[in-house]
Formats: C-alpha cells, sequence, structure tokens
C-alpha cells in the first residue's frame, strides 16, 4: 500500500485509527479459550467490530513469540482474515548487522505479507536499508517513544541537536517520504510541532492514546497534514474494552468512539 492508497483510505472512512493487536492470552475472555485458537478468534471477533472505524493493525509480535509455533500460527492466520485495503503493521521493533536485518525483512514483508514493520535505528543505516530494498514496503523507524525511558538516550543533546532529532534528519538521506514513517509517542506530542518541522509531509505512527493517557487533539493539531500524516494507535482502551462475552461489541463502540473523534479533527486540522 502507498502513500496515497492510504490518505484515500484515511479520507473515505474518515479516521487515521491504527488498532493494536496487542493479544495477551491470559487477558482474553476465558470462554474463548475452548477454541481451537483463542488469540485467532480474539482477533477475528476484534477485527470484525473495528474494521469500519480503523484504517490499520499493528500486531505487537511480542505477544505472538510468546506463545512460541501456536503464537506464529495465529499471527498468520491473523494476517490472512485482515483485508488487503487495511495497513498492516508488524510492531516486530527489529535492527540487526545487514544480513540479519535482510532476513528480519524477508520474514515480515514477503512470508507474513506486512506493508510494515517498526525497526530501531540504533545500529545506523545498514541495519535499516535491508528493509527498504522491499518495493512497497514501509520502515517505521523508531524517532521518540512514549516509555519514561525515552528521555535516558532519545533526548540528549549530540552537537546542536537532541538524538531523536539527528536520527531523523540523518534517516531522510536512507529513503524517501513513500518508504519512510516515524514513531512518535502521543505522551510526546508538544515535541510534534518541532518533528513536523523536520519532517512536515511523512507519516508518524503515534502510540499512547487511551490506556497510555495520551491526548488525541494535541496530536491531531500538530500531527496531522494535507495528506492526514498520521496512523494514532490504540490497543488496550479497545481489544480490552470488556473481558466479557460483549468484548467485541464493547471493541466496537470503543473504536467508534475514537473514529468520530477523529473525524472532527481531519475537518478542523487536517
Amino acid at each position: 500500500m502507498n502513500k496515497e492508497e492510504l490518505f484515500q483510505e484515511i479520507l473515505k472512512k474518515q479516521t487515521y485509527l491504527c488498532v493494536g493487536l496487542d493479544t495477551d492470552i491470559k487477558k482474553i475472555p476465558k470462554h474463548l479459550l475452548k477454541c481451537p485458537d483463542p488469540v485467532f478468534e480474539f482477533n477475528k471477533q476484534i477485527i470484525d467490530a473495528t474494521i469500519d472505524h480503523c484504517v490499520a493493525y499493528k500486531p505487537n509480535i511480542a505477544f505472538y513469540e510468546a506463545n512460541g509455533a501456536k503464537g506464529w500460527e495465529s499471527l498468520a492466520r491473523t494476517m490472512e482474515y485482515i483485508p488487503e485495503n487495511l495497513f498492516t503493521i508488524a510492531d516486530a521493533k527489529r535492527g540487526d548487522i545487514g544480513n540479519t536485518s535482510s532476513l528480519y525483512a524477508r520474514a515480515f514483508f514477503k512470508n507474513m505479507k506486512f506493508h510494515a514493520i517498526t525497526v530501531a535505528p540504533y545500529m545506523g543505516h545498514d541495519s535499516v536499508l535491508p528493509f527498504l530494498d522491499f518495493k512497497g514496503k514501509w520502515v517505521i523507524l523508531l524517532a521518540l517513544t512514549s516509555n519514561p525511558g525515552s528521555g535516558d538516550f532519545q533526548q540528549l543533546e549530540v552537537g546542536k541537536m537532541k538524538l531523536y532529532e539527528k536520527i531523523i534528519k540523518s534517516s531522510l538521506n536512507w529513503g524517501s517520504e513513500d518508504q519512510l514513517m516515524y514513531v512518535v509517542g502521543a505522551t510526546k506530542a508538544t515535541f510534534l510541532q518541532n518533528i513536523r518541522s523536520i519532517i512536515p509531509r511523512h507519516f508518524l505512527l503515534v502510540p499512547g492514546v487511551g490506556a497510555q493517557g495520551g491526548n488525541l487533539e494535541e496530536v491531531s493539531k500538530f500531527g496531522l497534514n494535507d495528506q492526514g500524516g498520521l496512523l494514532v494507535n490504540a490497543s488496550r482502551s479497545i481489544i480490552y474494552a470488556s473481558d466479557n462475552n460483549d468484548f467485541a461489541k464493547q471493541a466496537g463502540e470503543s473504536a467508534k468512539k475514537i473514529q468520530l473523534e477523529m473525524e472532527t479533527y481531519l475537518n478542523k486540522y487536517g
């Protein structure tokens, strides 16, 4: 999916919501545990309930890896179930030497058919470029994250700029705005104005709205551009809106509420 196709989905649905499929088998409703593949059954019902209110899904790979071979099967079935017009992100946070990155890229882009993958840029350009070799796929670089420890390194002064600014500016030489997105945590919304001054036209993946307390209006005000430019992720606040038999219905209601708010901001700030 290219940038224009993603933007058209945002316009059509009037939403830039990404639903995080952080599916923990210990948290899903107990009645699903009787299913042959409880994780997939949970994801399937969440997707059915939220598909009209979002443009993307983001499985957090750790939740599937933790279940061993069965987890990978659940992830594969989930990917097969998501329609092609929905943007899919492997939240894998990979980043290693070049030949290893090439294998990671093949695993998620060719075998699993994700549109995008999150990548840690700490090892530099040669750890990122193998992901960019796949035509039509996206790399989402970790730039400024929501966790408290982000201040340990990401905001350190490097010459006359912060490290996260250095990462963004350096990476502009690696790929185009049709290949690169950046992770900016919703709890760092006040930094978005500065980030937009560096990358006014790139897409940003913004986690941290919902359970983590990020402010959607602030994120939208400083992050939206005339091509959408935002994918705002919500995970727990949607998929765990209920732990009862009505979990899917409640997930859909939570997603719809966010979508309606986003529709307002698209008209106001987009």
